[in-house]
């Protein structure tokens, strides 16, 4: 493990290659407000790892500003160009008003019908690679299934489905270092490039989906011009498909690591609800979240300047022994489990209910159709300073 004064947070490698645990713990214990140094030409930045100071942060968007971007390499690298445009990236009455708009399609009434669908979507994949008794179950079952969730709610075509999860497993993440430098800018432009024309298609012809919605919708009196919709669009799909796909493999590989907390989960002892929030604090796909400093503020004692970069680290803070018992247990029946997964406040996300749902359905199955659990071969993270978790999970099961 490298020593914490030449550690770079902002290295994709050391979270895919380095288990954390040590630093996160010694930063809250020692220095819950850190800074991490310029490294050359890019700036340094503060590190936030206390669940307390991390959910005030998120309850104070004036303070802790989205609205110049919200993931650290964006921030390093001068700002979001999209900044203002995507709701993520927004402040004040604007970010209220198109939220608002959009969670009445992410309402558990409005999705009843898309979780009528992850429910038999769910069921036709597990079933379908326990037929077969080994599978990638981050490729076959993860990597499906929110990836349907999400394209129902934006009308993609089922022939552009596969293409589209392919640019966005390799928007954020990759296999390898290499990969990542590679593969991020192409993949995010091509995402980008295919919303434009589904956006122009939904413009001449609306139909009942969010991409119709973005295209139609007025906020303060104004349409969302191209660009906003483009971009909204793929927020959607990122959110949509990158978190819940890691949460639901790092889920399953806490249940190869934990048999009897699978074993008490299929005997029925446990309910899916608490398991379903443990699997979300457990795995945190979202690493961090980046904020800006708004004004001149001290945080325990350190003193932040308006326009400093803070980054608020969802991997720790839902391993704080300030708010968790025994946080480094993955314990399915835990509860109370407030965690930070979904951020807090303003910025919460917006499909959640959604996640929850898709998390739950696969869990369900697994206890009711799946027997035995067991690896086939080597799990590997995906190389990522914003999202941690696995990009192949090998693994044995039988039928029940």
């Amino acid at each position: 493990m490298p020593l914490l004064p030449e550690m770079d947070l902002a290295d994709p490698a050391l979270h895919a290659e380095e288990d954390l645990s040590p630093v996160w713990r010694h930063l809250r214990t020692h220095e819950p407000v850190h800074r991490q140094p310029e490294r050359g030409p890019r700036p340094g930045f503060w590190v936030l790892t206390r669940y307390e100071d991390v959910s005030a942060a998120y309850r104070d968007p004036e303070r802790f500003r989205s609205d110049r971007g919200n993931v650290l390499d964006t921030l390093l690298g001068g700002g979001d160009h999209a900044a203002g445009l995507m709701l993520p990236l927004m402040e004040g009455p604007r970010h209220a008003e198109l939220r608002g708009a959009l969670m009445k399609c992410f309402s558990p009434r409005a999705l009843a019908g898309v979780v009528d669908s992850i429910r038999a979507a769910s069921r036709e994949l597990v079933t379908e690679t326990l037929e077969d008794g080994e599978c990638d179950f981050a490729q076959d079952v993860a990597g499906q299934l929110p990836l349907r969730a999400i394209c129902d709610l934006l009308d993609v075509p089922r022939s552009d489905r596969q293409h589209l999860l392919d640019m966005t497993s390799s928007a954020l993440g990759a296999e390898s270092e290499q990969g990542l430098r590679r593969d991020a800018w192409v993949s995010k432009n091509e995402i980008l490039f295919y919303f434009a024309d589904l956006a122009a298609r939904r413009r001449a012809a609306p139909r009942d989906d969010i991409v119709s919605l973005l295209t139609q919708v007025r906020v303060g009196g104004v349409p969302l011009t191209d660009e906003e919709v483009i971009l909204n669009c793929y927020s959607l799909i990122i959110g949509g498909d990158e978190t819940t796909r890691l949460a639901l493999v790092g889920g399953v590989a806490a249940l190869l690591a934990h048999p009897e907390q699978w074993a008490r989960y299929q005997a029925g002892d446990i309910g899916t609800e608490s398991a379903v929030e443990e699997v979300l604090r457990w795995t945190s796909p979202t690493l961090h979240v980046a904020r800006t400093a708004g004004t001149d503020l001290v945080v325990r004692g350190r003193e932040i300047a308006a326009g400093d970069i803070v980054t608020l680290w969802n991997a720790s803070a839902n391993r704080d022994e300030a708010a968790f018992e025994e946080p480094d247990a993955f314990r399915l029946d835990r509860t109370p489990n407030r965690h930070l997964t979904f951020a807090y406040g303003t910025h919460f996300c917006l499909g959640a209910f959604l996640a929850r749902a898709e998390i739950s359905a696969v869990l369900g199955d697994m206890r009711e159709l799946v027997a035995d659990l067991g690896p086939a071969g080597p799990a590997r993270r995906i190389y990522s300073n914003f999202l941690g978790g696995l990009g192949a999970l090998p693994l044995t099961w039988s039928r029940r």
